[in-house]
């Protein structure tokens, strides 16, 4: 009698899955592209989508849970069911071409630095607008000025931190021109009255920007200020660095050199001259008295203002002398702001912001 011998039906689904296991020990090869930059990797059929991300991160510094591939209609993404997912399972073959998306935890950083920046910068011109302008001007000659009383505001709407740059020649006395720039009555006054706060005073080198004399970053982050000749034989004259810190606080509110900034800055430089114009007159008197170094003294503005308004001739100081006290100030003022006209015009061809980014 002949022995029946037993069948086995095998599918295919099954025949499939067999085929695989004989076939686990190749690995295949993939092809990912990333920001136009291909990346070939050889991994085992077996291995993970987690292990494939991990490796992706190695090669771009994208983090797995930022990872989006895109292949054959399909997209896989490096969530948490792609420890358990094989390539094989999730339809990756060898030879597949596969694109990569998404962006490096330091891009991720970066964007989000930027809204906040610019979340920042929206909530101060809120706050700005809804507040009346804060009058800080003195008129009597007593020892009392309307800055004593404001402490507060003197220790939050100033510089935070002055810097020099060490590898310069004489790091010593570029700090102690950041330090006469930061204590100046005339420029305390301004930061004080218009609430500028300016997180760092440094310097610009020339060799770095020879093209600029200042820069403000983020709307007051830092200010950095060209001090130094071009050669780095000495230090540009405290006139000129100071005309170029006042444009760059002017950035603390308008990032381009259009109308709103131009105005503005006109406002800034006619402040500083009829602060330190009363100052000399004792109508301003600071908590460290009136000993202070002058943006100009009265002397100074004179002759400017026979030179530039008056065309230096030689009636010029006669005509001086018949003026009245208040026709020579508001003589002596105009001149002064004709001339930081046109040196605003100069300082704006060398400012860095307004050129690269609003601040």
């Amino acid at each position: 009698m002949t022995q029946a011998i037993p069948f086995s039906y095998t599918s295919n689904s099954q025949r499939y899955e067999n085929r695989q296991e004989m076939m686990s020990d190749q690995p295949i090869s993939l092809s990912i592209s990333f920001r136009g930059k291909p990346h070939v990797l050889s991994l085992l059929p077996g291995s993970t989508l987690a292990e494939l991300h991990a490796r992706l991160e190695e090669l771009t510094e994208v983090p797995p849970s930022l990872q989006k591939l895109l292949y054959k209609g399909k997209k896989t993404t490096g969530a948490s069911d792609a420890q358990d997912t094989t390539l094989v399972q999730a339809g990756l073959k060898d030879g597949m071409k596969v694109q990569m998306l998404g962006s490096t935890s330091k891009e991720l950083d970066g964007m989000k630095a930027i809204e906040n920046e610019n979340q920042r910068r929206e909530r101060i011109m809120k706050e700005r607008a809804m507040k009346a302008p804060v009058k800080l001007r003195s008129t009597g000659s007593g020892p009392v000025s309307s800055l004593s009383s404001s402490s507060s505001a003197s220790l939050q709407y100033r510089f935070h931190d002055l810097k020099a740059l060490e590898h310069l020649p004489h790091p010593t006395s570029a700090l102690a021109l950041l330090r006469r720039l930061s204590e100046d009555p005339a420029i305390k006054h301004i930061m004080q009255k218009h609430e500028f706060t300016v997180g760092l005073l440094t310097e610009l080198a020339p060799h770095e920007h020879p093209e600029l004399l200042g820069l403000n970053e983020n709307a007051g982050q830092a200010i950095r200020l060209r001090l130094r000749t071009d050669r780095y034989d000495g230090f540009r004259t405290y006139r000129e660095v100071r005309r170029v810190l006042c444009h760059e606080l002017t950035h603390n509110v308008w990032g381009d050199h259009d109308e709103n900034f131009k105005s503005l800055n006109s406002k800034l430089n006619r402040e500083v001259a009829e602060f330190e114009k009363a100052a000399a007159e004792g109508t301003h008197n600071l908590s460290g008295g009136p000993g202070y170094d002058l943006y100009q003294s009265s002397s100074e503005l004179e002759a400017e203002e026979r030179v530039y308004t008056l065309g230096g001739t030689s009636s010029s100081s006669g005509s001086l002398a018949h003026d009245s006290p208040e026709e020579r100030r508001r003589r002596i003022l105009e001149a002064t702001m004709n001339r930081l006209r046109r040196e605003e015009e100069e300082i704006e061809h060398s400012c860095g912001t307004g050129h690269s980014t609003a601040t």
